[in-house]
């Protein structure tokens, strides 16, 4: 079971990775855009479009790569106080009751979405906007497929806490 987390974080961490560089596109074009907005008063739909383009993919690569990290928002006002055996059940719970059904329902409400999205080739209604749009569209479901996974890998290595935990020679306190 560690292998398979291990191969899903690996997983979720080159993603992430590879997802971060993005950032840095995202600044130049918004840059640019900045520029050519206000000191020479031109901009295009297609520099608009493919600034939030490059947020959305960001955001939703994003996502399994935090969840791995732990760095995703949450209300720490009662569980910075809470043991680590504590933390780990709320963390357990929380993904079994909430990430894993949240990322299921996603996954199949956006399948005919995305699906009659690339079977019509989508692009942007709006004149000089990007072609395309059914790829941006496609990161929905695949972005809910890494979160999903990272949720599977995250029980595994709470599950494994548990296991440790009891085989502590503190009796299992942590």
């Amino acid at each position: 079971m560690r292998r398979i987390s291990g191969y899903i974080d690996l997983l979720n961490e080159k993603v992430g990775r590879a997802t971060a560089w993005l950032t840095s596109a995202l600044v130049l074009v918004v840059c640019y855009d900045v520029f050519t907005r206000y000191f020479l008063r031109h901009t295009t739909v297609a520099v608009l479009e493919l600034e939030w383009h490059l947020f959305s993919v960001i955001f939703l690569l994003g996502a399994a790569f935090t969840l791995k990290d732990n760095r995703h928002v949450r209300v720490d006002v009662f569980y910075v106080r809470f043991s680590p055996k504590l933390r780990a059940l709320v963390d357990l719970i929380g993904t079994i009751v909430f990430t894993i059904p949240f990322s299921v329902v996603a996954i199949i409400a956006s399948r005919n979405f995305v699906w009659n999205s690339w079977l019509v080739g989508e692009k942007s209604p709006d004149p000089g906007g990007l072609p395309g749009r059914y790829l941006l569209k496609a990161m929905i479901p695949l972005a809910f497929v890494l979160v999903l996974l990272q949720a599977i890998s995250q029980i595994i290595k709470v599950v494994e806490q548990f296991r440790q935990a009891g085989s502590s020679p503190e009796g299992g306190r942590t």
